[in-house]
């Protein structure tokens, strides 16, 4: 059933303006994703006939735009990709691990996104597995499926990595060993090993000259000006976020629906549009209880500039699946996690 607002609607109304306003200052993507989401469904990409069999009634259906941003096609294939990870599932409790880049960094992270969003996946992934495989702590080998989100409620910058993980690993014998009921690994530990290992590999990123920077940070191209703005963030503790394990695979597949296939705002969320001003749903997490959920309105032209900053570079893939759950050793691995379980083998290899 069609939401009483897209943001299609909004793209339609308000984007032929601000293409106008802001030409030239838009890369190639961020149109080819306007005109995707306004083109959505519509008769511009042609469309098929759907027939009853039964009474022979007609209705002419329009072809989806299939685009990975847009928020009316997102929903079948999140559909599609949770049924076919199914078979990936172990029955054990699955942890939610968040690794959430800093302030300072997301700022570098707006005009180097391909470079900085890998980073990222690489650096968060990297802690996981090396703490994880440390025998003070778990002494295996987990499986990570990480998805990257880049905007926080109100579709701001916002960069960060969710994670789900089985509660367990399987040991350099092959033994099955599971973590403790509601604790993976000491989020201190990881959030320690994960500065390290981003602010190292950054400056490295630095030193060869691929990064680029803009506007006020532009000064940032200095080497000891790049180490003075990253000075605080050195000291500060970079906080990861786990939570106790789900009830069960069930509940995995629900909580991932919420988090695979999304981009900057559902339509579910969107309240009211006048041609102006676009109102929508929000949390905030600064507060608690009922007051959590607020409402936000924004200028049309200020909703499309956030929902465009989290269009991602092209061919870049938000959804990565490391340890036992990475590439052609998936399969054998699950295969030996589930013998050391005594549970059946699945029959079908979902693909990635």
């Amino acid at each position: 059933m069609r939401a009483t607002i897209e943001v299609a609607d909004i793209f339609r109304s308000a984007g032929p303006a601000y293409r106008a306003t802001h030409a030239g200052h838009l890369s190639l993507d961020q149109l080819k994703v306007m005109s995707a989401i306004e083109t959505c469904r519509t008769a511009a990409l042609g469309g098929h006939v759907e027939a009853c069999s039964d009474c022979g009634h007609q209705r002419i259906a329009y072809n989806s735009c299939r685009n990975r941003h847009c928020p009316r096609c997102q929903g079948a294939a999140a559909r599609t990709w949770l049924d076919a990870q199914k078979a990936n599932l172990l029955p054990v409790g699955y942890f939610h691990v968040v690794f959430t880049l800093p302030a300072q960094i997301g700022d570098i992270a707006f005009h180097n996104k391909a470079l900085i969003y890998d980073l990222l996946f690489k650096a968060a992934s990297e802690t996981m597995l090396t703490i994880a495989a440390d025998p003070k702590h778990l002494g295996a080998r987990i499986g990570i499926t990480a998805v990257l989100h880049t905007w926080g409620s109100a579709m701001t910058h916002h960069p960060h990595i969710h994670m789900i993980v089985p509660g367990g690993g399987l040991t350099q014998d092959g033994r099955w060993i599971s973590s403790r009921p509601a604790f993976l690994l000491p989020v201190r530990v990881l959030g320690a090993l994960f500065r390290r290992l981003f602010l190292t590999r950054l400056l490295e990123l630095h030193n060869a000259g691929k990064l680029a920077f803009f506007g006020k940070l532009a000064g940032l191209s200095d080497r000891r000006a790049f180490q003075r703005h990253l000075s605080p963030v050195r000291r500060k503790r970079w906080v990861v976020y786990a939570k106790a394990p789900f009830a069960g695979p069930e509940a995995v597949l629900a909580y991932l629906s919420r988090y695979t296939h999304r981009v900057a705002i559902s339509n579910s969320r969107l309240i009211a549009f006048d041609g102006n001003e676009v109102t929508f749903r929000y949390k905030d997490y600064r507060r608690s209880g009922a007051n959590r959920q607020q409402v936000m309105t924004l200028a049309a032209d200020e909703f499309i500039r956030r929902f465009l900053i989290h269009v991602l570079p092209r061919g870049f893939h938000r959804i990565r699946h490391y340890g036992l759950l990475a590439g052609s050793a998936r399969k054998d691995c699950l295969a030996q996690a589930r013998d050391m379980l005594g549970v059946a083998p699945a029959t079908d290899e979902p693909p990635a």
